[in-house]
């Protein structure tokens, strides 16, 4: 098990390199200069060239990104060109934001997704399953951005029980959280129910029903329990793509999360801001999957026998 964990964690290198190659090539073919941002109005060639020589802007694009990853590696994520200040600063600033978000909304999505998978699994071909599903279906189908002006429309505009954005106080995250969450939960109680429904058909249920055991605790006890096996994977493989898409929630409700930052970085052509939340979104999708790969070993004896 130690020695996948680190064959795994070694595969992530040649990963990291290429996206970090993605992601500054990506950045610096979008159309726009950040200099543009910095020059006064009546500046000539020679203050754009001198600022885009005191930024390093001038030299050759492999050049730039050799300089940048090995500035990366040493922990340095450089300086923002248009706010002036270290981006390590500015990321530490807004990640915390993000994290929490992300959090939260990945525990409730887990929580009622694998209530609501249960109970459709139970209640396989009747009313509630059916119900369940639709609602599912509907939620997964949504955008997050849509049902987040619903959401501020309804609760914040008419009710007046939340407030439209911000970040002040608790009661800031409760629509977020339910905007991100929502999509979460569709996944989950999918996978929760069709993990179910295909563990329940297994020999050992058969089993434990011919040695008179009650349903209900087989299937909350036994059932249940190797259902998990894949829903935990998915979750963990979610953890990366909840943080991403929180950056379109965050910007919606006007939190000062890693997305309101990396839009105004992007509005800005802060390369250096942009390229650093780009590359924290990646690195959490490339860790869940990782996560999500060892969680699957531990819980499975069939995967750490094929690893042995």
């Amino acid at each position: 098990m130690l020695g996948y964990t680190l064959r795994r964690l070694v595969l992530l290198i040649p990963v990291f390199l290429a996206v970090s190659v993605i992601i500054f090539a990506i950045i610096h073919l979008i159309p726009g200069d950040p200099v543009d941002s910095l020059l006064k109005v009546g500046s000539g060639p020679e203050q754009r060239a001198e600022i885009t020589a005191r930024y390093g802007l001038d030299r050759p694009l492999y050049e730039q990104y050799l300089i940048w990853l090995g500035n990366l590696l040493t922990g340095d994520m450089g300086t923002a060109i248009v706010g002036k200040r270290p981006v390590i600063d500015l990321v530490g600033q807004a990640l915390p934001h993000s994290l929490v978000l992300s959090g939260l909304a990945l525990l409730f999505s887990t929580v009622f997704g694998i209530a609501l998978g249960v109970i459709a699994a139970l209640k396989r071909g009747k009313l509630a399953d059916q119900a369940i599903m639709g609602g599912v279906l509907l939620g997964s189908t949504v955008p997050s951005f849509w049902l987040g002006l619903l959401l501020i429309l309804a609760f914040s505009v008419q009710l007046g029980w939340f407030p439209v954005s911000g970040a002040r106080t608790w009661s800031g995250l409760v629509l977020p959280v339910l905007t991100i969450g929502l999509g979460g939960i569709a996944l989950v109680a999918r996978v929760t129910r069709v993990a179910m429904i295909d563990a329940s058909q297994r020999d050992f249920v058969m089993l434990l029903h011919a040695k008179g055991m009650p349903p209900m605790r087989i299937q909350l006890r036994h059932v249940l329990r190797h259902a998990l096996i894949p829903v935990v994977t998915i979750l963990a493989l979610r953890i990366g793509w909840v943080l991403g898409g929180a950056v379109t929630v965050e910007v919606v409700f006007a939190r000062p999360g890693l997305g309101t930052l990396l839009i105004k970085a992007l509005n800005q052509h802060d390369y250096p801001v942009v390229q650093a939340c780009l590359l924290l979104l990646a690195m959490a999708v490339m860790l869940g999957t990782l996560l999500g790969d060892i969680l699957q070993a531990a819980m499975d004896p069939r995967v750490r026998a094929a690893l042995q």
